[in-house]
């Protein structure tokens, strides 16, 4: 039955969501309001605000808990799919395994093509091109990844060598991520915007999505594990 894996990921994502806020309230929202000020200052005043500065810092644990409560019921429902399919044996290897192949695809390698910037960065008439890059870029990503997984099962089931299949997988991504990379847009120029700011940015957005999707994949394997104590009681 799918309804229990798809409680589980919930219940993990919404904590994964929330631990990811935390790092990304105090790690990532400073270089945030740095940007701010630096457009300001660059502007020569105030812009008008929809939202003060602290409903958004109050917002963006909303934010994470919405994102990691929906996030979290998806990687559930794709766990029931691959759990008996995976080579991982255990709930705590298997939500390992798949949280860090779903981490790769959906955010690891998009980002790597197409690096986050902060709010004030980038042509805002261009953001509905760049927007759609990226989300195609994330969609292929993930078919690269679910093609790898596949290619591998196969693999092993003809029992190849271990250091064959590896081989064999590892270069065959290189190589679709390679053209994905030559066939896409390229990331925009974020101009003269200070570099030093730009990269506390980007690897705090990196440490956010780290954070999200350690804190699922452990959150729902030991989830699983309980529940799979349980069943033998």
């Amino acid at each position: 039955m799918i309804t229990p894996y798809l409680r589980r990921g919930m219940a993990a994502g919404l904590l994964a969501g929330l631990l990811a806020g935390l790092f990304a309230f105090f790690v990532g929202e400073p270089f945030v309001d740095q940007a701010i000020r630096l457009e300001e200052a660059t502007a020569g005043g105030h812009g008008e605000e929809v939202f003060s500065r602290s409903t958004q810092k109050v917002g963006l644990f909303f934010a994470t808990g919405l994102f990691g409560v929906t996030v979290g019921g998806m990687f559930g429902i794709a766990y029931a799919y691959f759990r008996d399919r995976l080579a991982s044996k255990g709930e705590w290897y298997r939500s390992l395994s798949l949280a860090g192949a779903l981490f790769a695809g959906a955010f690891l390698v998009p980002y790597v093509k197409y690096p986050a910037n902060p709010p004030t960065v980038g042509d805002p008439a261009t953001i509905g091109s760049r927007t759609a890059a990226y989300f195609t870029m994330v969609a292929l990503s993930l078919l690269v990844v679910l093609a790898a997984w596949h290619a591998a099962r196969t693999l092993r089931e003809r029992e190849i060598s271990t250091p064959v299949r590896q081989l064999a997988v590892g270069l065959g991504v290189v190589a679709a991520v390679g053209a994905l990379f030559l066939v896409l847009p390229a990331a925009p120029d974020p101009g003269e915007f200070p570099s030093g700011l730009l990269w506390n940015f980007r690897l705090s957005s990196l440490g956010t999505q780290l954070v999200f999707w350690t804190g699922l994949g452990v959150a729902f394997g030991l989830l699983g594990e309980r529940a799979s104590r349980r069943e033998t009681l």
